[in-house]
């Protein structure tokens, strides 16, 4: 027995030993503790934060406003952000970016960069000519691309986060329009890649939206489906949405509330900035109507009059949601030339009737995405700053048929707050309700690939195949894994875009190339020689629609198998070891499974790819790898019944085996997902036992981008330092400035307080006139040379001034301190001495400090003030110029001093235990004696009680400033206190506390 024990001992240390490094590094991941978000619009963004204590609050920016302009001013040799670039927009409309968003993704030929230039024909593209994108030529040195420049956004984003939380965040979720492509992301995420930003999602802001909308009514969700349809027009675009919710049994919390995004329509150029250049055109016709007859030059000419007339068109289109007519009016508008003129709601919206015309477009796209009818919605809600045009809620209330448009959500915060949850819900440093969020996918995806096939005997030809991927309105993310069944050599496929009919024509032009990637592979031919005897399971390509939407090919292997004899030798002591930690952390689980919000739809499904659908016996059915939550019979039919209804794929199961083509091999039945037929029970005992052996082989890969080449990773480190850069000069300017603030403020500050009574009365007239003339001649610097001094200079200047003003400033601060820390140690003193005088006149017998405590104390105070009274008749011979003797630190070490010795003092009396009284002979209790100062009154027991009942209690503390006197003389245990009591009773106090001092 002995000898088991010391077998298994290092099996078990070894466990131990694992357990120890598994949890170490888990550990680590909760360092962050703050996490923010940012609803990225396209005229403003909203950052909020989520940190202990602070759930889910919008962050101000240094203007204290909720949302701060994407807006960036860049300069020579500073930078702006927020509201200070809008109001630079006018100055220098050239070096000011706004609306860049547009532009992320989009090459050279794309229709929204001729839309961009002819928008804002102030600023210079220029074009990259490796991946022919757009970059701003602001100088011949300064050239950004929009990737770099929503960078500086993102950047100066985490900045506001970081202030309002008071600690550094990295991780972030960011906000994107729900039509944005594969391009456009991939964009998104370098730009926060050089901002330094980890993103934990890309969140579409209609998922956001309405994963808000959810959280803050989770009482109303239950089991029964509800429609409803989220219209959002912002400044730049407009996105109808339609969601459902429902609660859902999920496998790993039970039931919780569910979204799933069923339909999607949109407009890309639908919104408020649209209706602004409307109104500037108008009012840009206006002005020059007005000085026709001047031979004066067109308004439309002038950058800095149209930065001014669309600031004035932004403000008239709110003014005119709320008001039948305005007076929009400009000082300066152009050669000093004043602006004024009459607007009236009827006029915008005759200028927008055409835009008006497009409000009901993406209302009929989501119904048609999600196979709807308006009678299935049951609310239609607003969202967006757009919406509050009147004539837009009345066009959409037309189309949509309801009594009402729903109001109840934050137009403008919606977004920011559902991405924040979704934040903490992904963070490892929060744990909040669970809420499943299963978004849709816009644009399906799909691999196309050609192989040789012999329809006649030695008749060979091409045949070009498509497997869909990822279906439109499917839910991601997940994963999925297609088989090549037919190769034994190197090949190619491709991944493209799949139906794209739901887009126009001029949608289509925006939205680029509709191929994504060509995949080459290497080593497969390899992969077959080196397992000539096994029966090869195909090419598996694994492909993963992330939680961003981001498609990526994560591996290509080449699988074989073979049937070998099963040993009945026991599992290896590691594999052992391995089961027992898998077991301890929840084995057999999905690694890819997160505790948060967002529904791990991790579904590897796997069919093999060739052949058309029309050819019998290639048609494989979807296996599911990974579980989806288990959805209520409630629920409404999913987008892609077969990848979730188990008895539809049976029914499938049972076809196949009942026809067997012979087209299809028993392995590739299995591989399909159809189950094996059991042996009978007789031929299992003839049977050997054996078991599939699998062989794996990974084949190389090569891809070739082909919608937007990413950056390559030595130009993304460029850009990356180049923005550092630029936020170490912006920081080394702020603090340059703040020095010549710091400098600027003493000197006026200090040149004031020398007329001031209380700094003449500690200073001579010499002294002054020298500070006075060192001010001055400091003032004189700053003005003619500050503006080329260092911040080392500055501060340097500044500490030479402190330092010749220091005396005079430290007398007067003295002179300030001195009442109230000589009252303070007046008081004390006071009180040491009563307390003092107390614990003398305590009884022998009950008498619980020595003498040399009481001694040492008494010794203090007649110190102390002796101290004191030396100090200030020494410090009353002095002049007021002169250094005083009498300090304010040295009163607060007395007061510490003597405080310590009476504290001790104190604790001891607290935690003193009484001393048994002696006992007569005929048993009863000696009476307690009386006080030595035979003031006290004698207490009789109230009648009906004896002796025995429980002691008096202590008085309570006494207020400070109150005095004992000789009627209350200082007692540790009253009449009647009985011997037997070890401690003092609950709720007792002592006489005097520390801070009464």
């Amino acid at each position: 027995m002995a000898a088991t024990v010391r077998r298994q001992r290092p099996r078990r240390l070894a466990c131990w030993a694992m357990l120890a490094v598994l949890l170490a590094d888990l550990l680590p991941l909760s360092e962050t503790l703050a996490v923010m978000s940012v609803d990225l619009g396209s005229e403003s963004m909203k950052v909020a934060i989520v940190k202990p204590g602070v759930p889910m609050e919008i962050v101000l920016n240094k203007e204290s406003r909720r949302k701060t302009p994407v807006t960036v001013t860049l300069k020579e040799n500073e930078r702006f952000f927020g509201d200070s670039a809008a109001s630079m927009a006018i100055k220098n409309p050239k070096a000011t970016l706004r609306y860049f968003q547009h532009l992320l993704g989009k090459q050279e030929g794309n229709p929204h960069v001729a839309l961009y230039g002819a928008r804002f024909p102030e600023h210079e593209l220029g074009f990259d000519p490796q991946r022919q994108t757009v970059h701003f030529q602001i100088s011949p040195q300064l050239q950004f691309s929009p990737e770099e420049v929503l960078g500086m956004v993102l950047n100066y984003s985490r900045s506001l986060a970081e202030d309002f939380a008071e600690q550094p965040i990295k991780d972030a979720v960011i906000t994107v329009p729900a039509f944005f492509n594969q391009a456009e992301r991939r964009a998104v995420l370098q730009a926060a890649r050089m901002a330094g930003l980890k993103v934990l999602q890309l969140i579409n802001d209609n998922t956001a939206t309405a994963l808000s909308y959810g959280v803050f009514r989770r009482k109303d969700i239950n089991t029964t489906a509800q429609n409803v349809m989220f219209y959002d027009m912002g400044s730049g675009s407009t996105v109808c949405t339609i969601v459902t919710y429902q609660t859902v049994k999920t496998k790993e919390a039970g039931m919780q509330p569910q979204l799933q995004i069923r339909g999607v329509g949109f407009d890309r150029t639908l919104g408020g900035l649209e209706m602004e250049l409307r109104l500037r055109e108008h009012l840009a016709r206006l002005f020059n109507e007005q000085r026709k007859g001047q031979r004066a030059k067109d308004v439309r000419e002038n950058p800095r009059a149209m930065a001014k007339l669309l600031r004035e068109a932004n403000r008239l289109k709110t003014v005119l949601s709320a008001n039948a007519d305005h007076m929009a009016q400009i000082e300066g508008l152009m050669d000093d030339v004043d602006f004024k003129a009459k607007v009236t709601r009827a006029e915008f919206e005759e200028l927008c009737a055409d835009l008006f015309e497009r409000v009901p477009g993406p209302v009929q796209q989501a119904l048609q995405s999600a196979e709807m009818n308006l009678d299935e919605i049951e609310q239609v809600i607003l969202v967006g700053g757009a919406t509050r045009v009147p004539k837009v809620q009345e066009v959409l209330l037309k189309a949509v048929g309801k009594e009402e448009l729903g109001k109840n959500v934050n137009a403008d915060e919606a977004a920011a707050m559902g991405a924040v949850y979704q934040a903490a819900a992904l963070s490892k440093a929060f744990k909040v309700k669970p809420f499943v969020v299963r978004d849709a996918v816009i644009y399906p995806i799909l691999v196309e690939f050609t192989r040789e096939v012999e329809e006649e005997p030695g008749v060979r030809s091409l045949k070009h195949n498509k497997r869909v991927l990822f279906s439109r309105m499917g839910p991601y993310p997940q994963r999925k894994v297609i088989t090549f069944n037919r190769y034994n050599h190197d090949f190619n496929f491709h991944i493209n875009y799949g139906d794209l009919g739901f887009l126009g024509p001029e949608d289509l032009r925006v939205f680029g190339s509709q191929n994504l990637t060509t995949v080459k592979l290497k080593g497969v031919g390899e992969s077959f020689k080196k397992y000539p005897d096994y029966e090869s399971k195909g090419i598996k390509a694994h492909f993963n629609l992330d939680e961003s939407g981001v498609l990526s090919l994560i591996k290509v292997e080449s699988v074989f198998e073979t049937l070998v004899e099963d040993s009945p030798e026991e599992e290896s002591t590691l594999t052992k070891l391995g089961n027992t930690i898998s077991s301890l952390f929840g084995g057999g689980t999905t690694p890819d499974a997160k505790e948060n919000g967002t529904d791990s739809v991790q579904e590897e499904e796997e069919s093999p790819a060739e052949g058309s659908k029309d050819e019998p016996g290639e048609q494989a059915e979807l296996k599911e790898e990974a579980e989806a939550p288990v959805e209520d019979t409630s629920q409404p039919p999913p987008t892609e019944p077969k990848e979730d209804a188990a008895p539809e794929e049976e029914k499938a199961a049972e076809k196949e085996k009942e026809e067997k083509s012979e087209a299809q091999k028993p392995s590739e039945k299995k591989e399909a997902g159809s189950e094996p037929v059991p042996p009978a029970p007789e031929e299992e005992k003839k049977q050997k036992p054996a078991r599939k052996q699998r062989m794996v082989e990974e084949i190389g890969v090569e891809l070739m981008v082909l919608d937007l080449p990413d950056l390559p990773e030595d130009e993304l480190a460029r850009s990356a330092q180049k923005l550092q850069d630029l936020t170490l000069r912006d920081l080394e300017k702020q603090e340059r400035e703040k020095a010549a603030n710091s400098l600027e403020a003493f000197i006026f500050e200090t040149q004031d307080k020398l007329y001031q009574p209380e700094y003449q009365e500690v200073s001579t007239e010499e002294q002054r006139e020298e500070i006075s003339g060192r001010l001055s001649a400091a003032s004189t610097w700053l003005e003619d040379e500050g503006f080329g001094a260092t911040t080392v200079m500055l501060k340097e200047k500044l500490t030479e001034l402190r330092k010749l003003c220091h005396g005079l400033f430290f007398r007067v601060e003295e002179r300030k301190k001195w009442p109230e820390r000589l009252s303070a140690l007046d008081n004390l003193l006071n009180h040491s001495s009563m307390f003092l005088k107390g614990a003398r006149l305590i009884p022998e017998m009950d008498q619980i400090f020595t003498e040399v405590e009481m001694t040492t104390l008494e010794k203090v105070i007649n110190e102390t003030w002796a101290w004191k009274n030396a100090t200030m008749a020494e410090q009353a011979k002095l002049p007021a110029t002169e250094k005083p003797v009498l300090l304010s630190k040295d009163i607060e070490a007395k007061m510490m001093a003597l405080d310590r010795e009476v504290q001790y003092l104190l604790n001891k009396a607290k935690f003193a235990k009484p001393r048994p009284r002696p006992k007569d002979k005929n048993g009863t209790r000696a009476e307690p004696p009386l006080n030595a100062s035979d003031q006290a009154e004698k207490v009789i027991p109230p009648p009906g009680e004896t002796e025995d009942a429980k002691p008096i209690s202590e008085p309570e503390k006494e207020t400070p400033g109150s005095e004992p006197t000789d009627a209350e003389p200082l007692e540790l245990g009253g009449p009647g206190a009985e011997p037997e009591q070890k401690e003092p009773p609950t709720g007792q106090k002592p006489t005097l506390k520390n801070d009464e001092l």
